[in-house]
């Protein structure tokens, strides 16, 4: 019986592990390791199988699950200790300096979105879902993902523009030299 459970679960798993790796990479940014995530998510959702309602659904019974992990380890830090900012630098030892503090203001940025908005653009942008499988994913009307995905922008934009703080510090040390 548990082979064949772990039969299906991996059949089911393989064709979307993909996606499922960038939605993490994504979701995950500064916060923990992805690998974490996905490990602690396929764990959960291993032991959830026999709840699955329909096969189809699979990727988002894994979305959801990943949210939830992330959300309750986020919530164990903050109980625990303060945020700390050096969680957000970029620890990629082939990229530039100036991509990394490009990244760096992205993901501060999408940091003050609200959650749905942060995920639908993850999931858009990033993870490439179509607006139809996002609804799904988010419970939600397609029109909702269109409209978070839009007000998501349009508050990115203004976090980054000339007259955000997201600016000042990008632009403060050129002005200090």
């Amino acid at each position: 019986m548990s082979k064949k459970k772990q039969n299906e679960f991996l059949s089911l798993y393989e064709p979307v592990h993909d996606r499922f790796e960038r939605f993490c990479r994504a979701r995950v940014y500064g916060e923990m390791d992805h690998q974490d995530l996905m490990n602690e998510t396929l764990l959960k959702a291993y032991e959830k199988f026999d709840t699955l309602r329909s096969k189809e659904a699979f990727l988002s019974f894994l979305f959801s699950i990943s949210v939830r992990v992330l959300a309750n380890t986020n919530r164990k830090k903050k109980e625990t200790t303060k945020l700390n900012q050096e969680a957000f630098i970029v620890k990629d030892k082939n990229s530039q300096t100036d991509k990394n503090a490009e990244v760096f203001l992205l993901y501060r940025a999408m940091a003050k979105l609200s959650v749905e908005q942060k995920e639908c653009l993850i999931l858009f942008e990033i993870t490439g879902f179509s607006i139809k499988e996002i609804s799904e994913i988010q419970n939600t009307s397609e029109s909702n993902v269109k409209q978070r995905l839009r007000r998501g922008r349009i508050r990115l934009r203004e976090l980054l523009t000339e007259k955000s703080e997201f600016a000042q510090v990008s632009k403060g040390g050129q002005d200090g030299q």
